[in-house]
């Protein structure tokens, strides 16, 4: 379907001929002239409501310079009417000068965030509108201008202004405004404004500016203000600064909320509440300006996507309730896919990295990357957390950020690390991302075609094959709102498919999905190999990952450690040290007698977020005193278990069971520190939410700062964000002991860290242990967990694969072999208490 499809036409037609029929009812007198002016007057204000409020819900840009453009269109017209200037000069004047100023706005805007465009378009407005109060040749200042009639060029006659000509001609263009919104509503331009709005990465990473796009979407919504200011002086026949206040600005984001931000009818009811407001508040003898504030909150509490939007919603909802086909249906492939060969070695190179690095500041989350990908073969990059695969994926697809990229990288020959973002999806360059990011008020379909700056009829078509070709044909016309997981999968896999991509970047396709969706997902991979696609792929499901893959790279610490075959690239020792980790030099632990008594039990555990399993049958003993360490790969589960662990989060079925009065501390992957407050007062805030004050908390916090290194507490005054990585953990690490818990869990305390860091982290947790706090490590490193640890339990695909003590040789073997290919059917040991 077209935007100028026959169904699109009939929609778009509808304001021409609703505004018709008002022009033929105000012409037979059956409104009264008072009235007459008041209907003149909304459709002027239909017109500006309808410009804000698509730039808001089209855009996300909630402007406060629209008095200013409705205050240059009405000026503009009073001017030109009294100097002899045509209809058509005035019309195209003031939208010029709109467009120019409103696109400047648009592209200095978009750099800020929604405070600073607040402010840009406030300052704007302010200085706008005093200009044109101080300019008296030509607006008249405080006295105003009148408006006189203009004539035509194009001898379509004469406009008089204040009667009922000038009432018709803005019913007429209110139609005409509704009208061109409506055929813009399912066309490229508001499909790419969404995307934009909705996650400038990934609309980025399919070829959309998002400044440019907030410039045309501003330069545009200026131009319709400045034609409903023309249309005003029209109606009106004066123009006086009077009606541009600030206390327009406010009276019109309220219009906007109460109609809807981005539809049509809620431009029409926003309009209208405009034009009676006034008077409603007169005959209530409520102040207008409380009237307003009311109206907006009551519709920010109530109704947040304003009426029109609430009834459609509501409409929809009861559609979808007698719809039968659910979208989770997946049928499987009759057998699984066969990878097709990797192309020979003769072939000739389509990606070539040399030395590529990136650094954040000091930190180098990327170095000495080199590597090749041929032209229809499947590369593989693996490695631990924080190893820098989403680094190199990120460089390839020119989403770096503020990180700084040296090397070299030539795609088909050409140099590609100083080309922008958007332009690399034109090079044939699409990508996924780790947690599909779909554009949320954009159709499934809408989704695919937004990759495009002109949808044709043509481009629908292929999309609708593309959709059909990876399952999603029977949801086209749904939002991912209303999609489970796998097909949010699948639907990020389809935009980057959209335009037959020479080299298809896909970051961990497979996590998350069931083994069903995995196999469905390996087939669309499969595919793409048999039409010459290059891939490359970053995934920890590494049995999926190696079915499909030619040739695997593994990363570790930022750097490439190995190469090889699928089947042997595991044979590696580095390879595999990785993973697994080497156990540093610790302090022996306390010793156990098996008696001790258990701090938090789980049963039957199950844990799922929007139907996607992330624990399943989960059951596990922490013994007080002990350090236990859960150990598995990146999206095995460990965070999710910590968090139950923990009690923050509630498990979707099973039981947790805790001692009683155990108190828990959780350290989150990342440490999550407030880095712009020193370390004392991350301290003291983590009292604080314990409800610590007063001398408790100065002896609490003299207690603390002796578990800290000598560097630390000399610095106590220094910002977080100042410290070292592993400095920062300590001091994580430390504002979790504030509570003085009873069960400490720590989430990847070695991420980021040095081999230095690591040994001293490790052993200020093994102080813990020796002062008799219970301790839960949650670890990407086997060896690691193993050499500071009472009891290892291994997760695999959210299930616990094997558990035991590490000093048994016959259990390391195993969880070795769990870690990489999950549970077998040997007897386990009898040393875990799973």
């Amino acid at each position: 379907m077209s935007v100028f499809s026959r169904t699109n036409l009939a929609k778009a037609a509808l304001g021409p001929l609703a505004a018709a029929v008002l022009i033929l009812v105000l012409n037979a007198g059956l409104i009264p002239p008072y009235q007459a002016y008041s209907v003149g007057l909304a459709a002027v204000y239909t017109v500006l409501v309808l410009s804000v409020g698509l730039l808001a819900g089209w855009a996300g840009i909630w402007s406060i310079a629209h008095p200013a453009f409705f205050a240059l269109g009405a000026y503009f017209a009073a001017y030109g009417s009294t100097h002899g200037w045509s209809l058509e000069a005035v019309v195209l004047g003031a939208a010029g000068c709109a467009a120019v100023f409103g696109a400047f706005l648009g592209g200095a805007g978009a750099r800020f965030s929604m405070l600073y465009v607040a402010l840009l378009t406030l300052a704007f407005t302010m200085v706008s509108l005093e200009v044109m109060g101080q300019w008296a040749s030509v607006t008249g200042g405080d006295q105003g201008i009148p408006m006189e009639k203009l004539d035509s060029a194009l001898g379509l006659g004469t406009v008089s202004s204040a009667g009922s000509q000038a009432q018709y001609i803005a019913v007429g263009v209110a139609g005409i405004a509704l009208a061109v919104a409506a055929l813009a509503r399912p066309s490229a331009l508001r499909m790419r404004l969404v995307a934009a709005k909705s996650h400038p990465m990934a609309a980025r990473s399919i070829g959309i500016a998002p400044e440019a796009q907030s410039a045309l979407a501003f330069a545009v919504s200026a131009v319709f203000a400045a034609v409903a200011g023309v249309l005003l002086a029209l109606v009106v026949g004066f123009v006086s600064p009077d009606p541009f206040s600030l206390a327009l600005a406010i009276s019109l984001i309220a219009a906007c909320v109460l109609g809807g931000p981005g539809t049509l009818l809620g431009a029409v009811v926003g309009g209208a509440y405009l034009t009676w407001a006034p008077t409603a508040a007169e005959s209530t003898g409520v102040p207008q300006p409380i009237l307003q504030g009311v109206v907006l909150i009551a519709a920010l509490l109530f109704l947040p996507g304003g009426v029109v939007l609430f009834l459609a919603r509501t409409a929809r909802r009861l559609v979808r309730k007698s719809d039968p086909h659910g979208p989770t249906t997946v049928e499987l492939p009759e057998e699984p896919p066969q990878p097709v060969p990797a192309p020979a070695a003769t072939a000739p190179e389509l990606l070539r990295l040399d030395e590529v690095a990136v650094s954040f500041g000091g930190l180098k989350a990327l170095e000495g990357a080199s590597m090749s990908v041929r032209a229809g073969e499947t590369l593989a990059i693996i490695g631990p957390n924080g190893a820098g695969k989403t680094t190199l994926l990120n460089v390839l697809s020119g989403l770096v950020g503020g990180g700084r990229v040296a090397g070299s990288a030539r795609y088909g020959g050409k140099p590609l690390l100083k080309s922008r973002a958007t332009a690399r999806r034109r090079f044939g360059i699409g990508r996924t991302f780790q947690h599909a990011e779909t554009f949320p008020e954009l159709t499934v379909l809408e989704n695919v075609l937004c990759t495009h700056r002109r949808v044709t009829a043509r481009h629908r078509a292929r999309a609708a094959e593309l959709l059909a070709r990876v399952g999603l044909a029977h949801v086209a016309d749904r939002y991912p709102a209303e999609l489970p997981f796998g097909l949010h999968k699948r639907l990020d896999l389809a935009r980057a498919l959209a335009e037959d991509p020479e080299l298809l970047i896909l970051d961990e396709p497979f996590g998350g999905l069931d083994a069903t969706e995995r196999t469905v997902l390996a087939r669309q991979i499969v595919r793409q190999q048999e039409r010459g696609t290059a891939v490359v792929i970053i995934d920890h499901v590494l049995d999926d990952l190696f079915a499909v893959a030619h040739r695997v790279v593994a990363f570790d610490f930022g750097r490439p450690i190995g190469e090889g075959e699928p089947g042997k690239i595991l044979d590696d020792p580095r390879v595999r040290s990785s993973y697994l980790g080497e156990g540093g030099a610790h302090d022996e632990l306390p010793p156990r007698d098996g008696t001790e008594r258990a701090a938090v039990r789980l049963d039957a555990v199950d844990h799922a977020y929007s139907g996607v399993t992330a624990l399943h049958g989960v059951d596990l003993t922490i013994g007080r005193g002990s350090v236990v360490g859960v150990v598995g790969a990146n999206g095995a589960g460990k965070s999710t278990l910590g968090r139950i662990l923990h009690g923050s989060l509630p498990p979707t079925r099973g039981r947790r069971t805790a001692e009683e009065g155990l108190r828990t501390a959780l350290v989150p992957e990342g440490r999550a520190l407030f880095k712009t407050l020193s370390l004392r007062e991350n301290l003291e805030v983590a009292a604080y939410a314990a409800g610590i004050k007063g001398a408790d908390l100065r002896a609490r916090l003299a207690e603390t700062a002796e578990w800290l290194p000598p560097r630390l507490r000399e610095r106590m005054g220094v910002p977080a964000g100042g410290l070292s990585g592993g400095e920062q953990q300590v001091l994580a690490i430390a504002r979790a002991l504030m509570a003085r818990p009873d069960l400490l869990i720590v989430d990847e305390p070695a991420l980021g860290l040095s081999p230095a860091m690591v040994d001293e982290v490790y052993a200020r947790i093994g102080r813990l242990a020796h002062e008799g706090m219970t301790v839960v490590l949650l670890e990407q490193s086997l060896g690691r967990a193993a050499s500071a640890c009472h009891e290892v339990v291994v997760l695999h695909e959210g299930a616990i694969a094997v558990c035991g003590e590490p000093g048994d040789p016959v259990f390391l073997t195993r969880a070795e072999r769990a870690y990489f290919d999950g549970p077998d059917d040997a007897v386990v040991p009898a040393t875990g208490r799973t």
